[in-house]
């Protein structure tokens, strides 16, 4: 038999359309149901069928597909000037000890094992290893908000803070409301302590006004705190009661510490459910000593008056609106007033009172 003559027993020549599904008998002839085999830039796709081979030309999708949503505020890139980069800084351990090269390990010879005397690498992965800040103790469920800061007159005869000196001088302030018995899950409503806490961005640094909804606090020596926070936190063996202290561990921790009492009455007054952030006055809980110009020294204790007034939720409120509704009165309530009418002014006493400092509006708000 010639080269040129078939053999009987040939496999038969297929064509390449048979080893194509069968569904690309319906597709359109022009390819352009095929997907393009290698991504696109974002918000961007090809201009016509079977332009995937010629992936420079490129029409843009409809606005805003596959992109980002626009985060950034005015709010936010005022503080932009408060913020360090790391621009010409040199690479350097967390201690700030200067070293060449974070990409390496330390090794035995070329190719041997890696050292344990490598310290950069050790404190890498132990970095690395802690990057997942747990829930914090206290104060995990919070509520907070961007506004401004404006004294109501000049204030240097106490102090030579230029922020307190000038009423015309406006500073960017950041406040968290928090409860600070039960989680991050747990509801706004319940009758518990608030903090209230306020960071001041000024020209001189970094001011913090740290606060509670009440003027005093339940112990004076800090070697009680990790025990009343034990008492007050849910009883061990059936994680109850979350985000209040109607449990007997509270109150045994109360009758054995007579001078908590002062804040326990407080804490069952009104002053316990308050009925929103708006409506809740603050009291920083440390004594400041102010000096001025001349040297002259004043402490002072600074103190929150809302403007909307005070109020509060009644005991049967306050359960309906947690089984209800725990978070909007509260978290929500500050989403829902951001870029309204002010919250409150701050004022202090020294042997008397003297006028405060407003806020301004909010202008932002998330949630802590």
């Amino acid at each position: 038999m010639s080269h040129n003559e078939k053999s009987p027993h040939q496999s038969p020549v297929h064509d390449t359309r048979e080893s194509q599904p069968g569904l690309d008998s319906l597709a359109p002839s022009d390819g352009s149901h095929r997907p393009t085999p290698e991504p696109t830039p974002p918000g961007t796709q090809p201009t016509a069928p079977g332009s995937f081979n010629d992936p420079g030309i490129f029409r843009a999708t409809a606005p805003g597909s596959l992109k980002a949503p626009e985060t950034a505020n005015d709010k936010l890139t005022a503080l932009d000037t408060f913020r360090k980069g790391s621009e010409n800084h040199a690479l350097t351990t967390n201690q700030g000890v200067r070293i060449a090269d974070d990409q390496n390990s330390l090794r035995a010879g070329s190719r041997g094992p890696t050292l344990l005397e490598d310290f950069i690498l050790r404190e890498k992965i132990t970095h690395f290893d802690h990057e997942r800040i747990p829930e914090r103790i206290v104060h995990a469920r919070g509520s907070a908000a961007h506004g401004y800061f404006q004294p109501y007159k000049d204030l240097s005869d106490i102090t030579k803070a230029a922020f307190l000196c000038d009423p015309q001088k406006i500073t960017p302030v950041f406040v968290r409301f928090s409860t600070v018995q039960g989680g991050a899950g747990s509801a706004d409503t319940v009758r518990d302590i608030r903090g209230f806490a306020t960071k001041f961005y000024t020209e001189e640094g970094i001011f913090d006004l740290v606060g509670n909804n009440t003027p005093i606090f339940f112990i004076q020596d800090a070697h009680k705190f990790p025990d009343f926070v034990h008492a007050v936190k849910p009883e061990p063996h059936w994680a109850i009661p979350q985000g209040q202290s109607a449990h007997d561990t509270f109150w045994d921790y109360v009758s054995l510490q007579p001078e908590t009492l002062h804040n326990v009455m407080w804490a069952m007054s009104d002053r316990g459910i308050p009925r929103s952030y708006r409506t809740m006055e603050g009291f920083g809980i440390h004594t400041f000593r102010l000096i001025n110009a001349q040297g002259k020294a004043t402490f002072v204790r600074f103190h929150w008056k809302p403007l909307a007034g005070k109020a509060s939720l009644v005991w049967d409120e306050s359960q309906k609106l947690t089984g209800r509704d725990p978070i909007r009165i509260f978290t929500a309530g500050i989403w829902s007033r951001s870029g309204f009418s002010p919250p409150g002014s701050v004022g202090g006493h020294r042997s008397g009172r003297f006028p405060g400092i407003r806020a301004g509006p909010t202008t932002h708000c998330r949630r802590g």
